[in-house]
């Protein structure tokens, strides 16, 4: 049996922490089976101090151990005290639930100076797909089509790019300051909106609505094998790029919720769509050149002709049903257990 310690909550945002805990409570009650896994949580939360909640009875823990109640009841232990009782549950992996910089990057290396396999993306890896004019550089020296672009900073002129452009901040997710612009009176304003969130910007030439997908890769069985694409709707005028709103919202209690998992807000793309084979070979081109490890998701911008654009990469996978590598990965026949499992011991592997 392997123990298996999943890595959730933020030192730095309680609104990634709060999407760390909603993506991971599914993944605890996903993947469960007591069978092969014993699960243990470690939170962390925004003052830096960790905890360890236990199972409510001798079973391994389920999705309760998130629930503010019991993390509020478990004992907050500093890094050194978190260290310590880290060696004493002896993990055979980890599986990243983090969303945020630190829990991309030092979090996952802490664990590689621990000798405990992270399942997923190394932090150097994470750290370079979180920064997305490094991300564009190096896919585009991999053979993959990218928008041309500058890196702007506050204080540098307006870059000669032609207009319309995407402003987006150079290292966040979820479309959080992303602006199109497309007269030169809106470069000011876009610019201070993605300075908000980062302390550069993006700025990149728009490319037409055709279409845009994501596609997934993952490694199994010693192969790359690419996943049927997601598609998200795109209208020219109305809606020409995704915003925030098309990813996350609140329902009427405040809670966090999935927008992007409604109905006509995203859907599978037939393995037979002509866009397909381009999309997985750029994609295959990503995952190589960013030398990911396990997983890896990437957005394609797909102009009018049929051509993909590299947009982003998104390193992660937290193993929840509704997980995009998840959903693309049962929509090719392999079921969640079965992703998780092979790539569970494959990581496991790692230590041997």
């Amino acid at each position: 049996m392997l123990r298996v310690l999943h890595l959730v909550g933020s030192p730095t945002s309680e609104f990634l922490a709060e999407l760390s805990r909603l993506y991971a409570r599914d993944a605890l009650t996903a993947v469960a089976d007591p069978e092969r896994y014993e699960f243990v949580v470690a939170h962390v939360s925004d003052d830096g101090c960790w905890r360890f909640p236990a199972p409510r009875d001798a079973h391994s823990l389920d999705s309760s151990a998130l629930d503010e109640a019991v993390l509020a009841g478990t004992p907050a232990l500093d890094v050194a005290e978190a260290v310590a009782r880290i060696r004493a549950l002896a993990p055979d992996v980890v599986v990243p639930q983090m969303f945020c910089l630190p829990g991309m990057t030092s979090y996952r290396a802490l664990f590689d100076v621990l000798g405990i396999p992270v399942v997923g993306n190394a932090a150097d890896v994470m750290a370079v797909g979180a920064d997305k004019p490094r991300t564009r550089a190096i896919v585009g020296h991999g053979g993959v089509d990218v928008p041309d672009g500058e890196v702007v900073r506050p204080g540098d002129p307006w870059p000669a790019v032609a207009l319309p452009v995407v402003v987006k901040p150079a290292d966040s997710d979820n479309s959080l300051g992303v602006t199109l612009v497309r007269r030169p009176e809106e470069s000011g304003p876009a610019l201070a909106t993605a300075f908000e969130h980062a302390s550069a910007a993006l700025v990149e030439t728009y490319v037409p609505a055709g279409r845009e997908v994501r596609c997934g890769v993952v490694e199994l069985g010693g192969a790359l094998v690419c996943l049927p694409l997601e598609e998200y709707p795109l209208d020219a005028e109305a809606a020409p790029i995704r915003t925030p709103a098309d990813k996350l919202a609140r329902d009427d209690d405040g809670g966090l919720g999935l927008v992007a998992k409604g109905d006509g807000k995203a859907w599978m793309v037939d393995v037979a769509d002509p866009v397909t084979p381009a999309v997985w070979e750029a994609a295959r081109r990503c995952y190589v050149a960013l030398g990911c490890r396990d997983y890896g998701l990437f957005d394609f911008r797909v102009d009018p002709d049929g051509r993909p654009w590299f947009l982003e990469a998104g390193l992660y996978c937290s193993f929840a049903r509704t997980s995009v590598v998840a959903m693309m990965a049962a929509r090719g026949g392999i079921e969640l257990d079965e992703l998780f499992g092979e790539l569970v011991t494959r990581a496991a592997r790692r230590r041997a």
